[in-house]
């Protein structure tokens, strides 16, 4: 996982030394927050990408105008031109800009720098970054500026001496936070609050505590639905009726097509050998493993990682 340290050793000379880009910005007291120029950053860098496709340790709001690709957890997305992008630790993501023409901002950020609002947010309980969506959004010309508007403010509020800054920008922090919720189809944002959604909601959350997976010493707790149903005090009858209305999937399907996800991570992002990754995800034998992977994907774990 990339940690903020790894960011800023990765960064380090590519901005003069009056910016304040460096781990001087890592407050202890307050949490960390921080704010970059896309354009500046990629020439800098020479138009490569100063990080690559990997976990990080920090949140991240990426604005960028120009065409990209964006990787986010298993999926890929072909951007044109305007895009906003919500990074969140629990998730791998990157982008690759198709060539030297970007421009854009984003901010890094820890949960501690938002603590100290007054807000009472709680960043993994807030719907852009509820597990199982894609916050990747492609946006409008107008849209684009108002949000450049807000960076620009963050920008010019994190160079001045004012004693209540890091108050201001969390509030515009927040702005953004909001403004890319309301991007999210209203499902994402209100789902129904009857018993059974509860339970898919409880579910949800109960699968997403299982990862990622950080080491190749660590193994996946809960693998089938009767574990699910147990740690939900439900009937695993119950529980898969529930996620079939809700979902249109069963229990298993949810369970496997999320294993499947992480084995795809792992596979892209780790140097683990292929029996380290099916043990770490519930397989007792790599042919378990190999046939499992082929069924939910149609392609051999060892040909996916070539």
């Amino acid at each position: 996982m990339i940690t903020l340290e790894d960011f800023y050793k990765e960064t380090a000379g590519f901005f003069d030394d009056g910016q304040k880009y460096t781990p001087d910005t890592v407050f202890k007291n307050i949490g960390h927050f921080n704010v970059f120029d896309v354009g500046a950053l990629m020439k800098a860098a020479s138009g490569k990408p100063p990080m690559a496709y990997n976990r990080r340790a920090y949140y991240k709001i990426n604005f960028i105008s120009g065409r990209n690709t964006a990787e986010y957890a298993d999926k890929v997305i072909e951007i044109e031109k305007h895009a906003l992008l919500f990074g969140t630790p629990k998730v791998p993501y990157h982008w690759q800009p198709h060539n030297m023409d970007q421009s854009g901002h984003f901010c890094l950020f820890t949960e501690e720098f938002l603590i100290h609002s007054k807000s009472g947010v709680v960043l993994d309980e807030l719907p852009i970054f509820k597990p199982g969506n894609v916050p990747v959004f492609e946006i409008t010309e107008e849209q684009a500026g108002e949000i450049e508007a807000i960076f620009k403010k963050m920008h010019k509020e994190l160079a001045s001496d004012y004693v209540y800054k890091y108050d201001l920008l969390r509030n515009y922090l927040l702005e953004l936070i909001h403004y890319g919720q309301k991007l999210q189809p209203v499902s994402a944002i209100n789902p129904p609050h009857t018993a059974a959604a509860r339970v898919s909601s409880l579910f949800s959350e109960l699968l997403e505590r299982q990862f990622p997976i950080e080491s190749p010493k660590q193994k996946l707790e809960l693998r089938t639905a009767k574990d699910y149903a147990d740690n939900l005090s439900v009937h695993v009858n119950h529980l898969n009726k529930v996620l079939k209305e809700n979902t249109g999937k069963t229990t298993t399907e949810i369970i496997s097509s999320r294993i499947a996800q992480e084995a795809k991570i792992l596979l892209r992002q780790t140097d683990w050998n292929i029996s380290e990754i099916a043990w770490c995800l519930g397989f007792e034998e790599v042919a378990h493993f190999s046939n499992f992977f082929k069924k939910q994907t149609s392609v051999a774990p060892v040909a996916f990682r070539v």
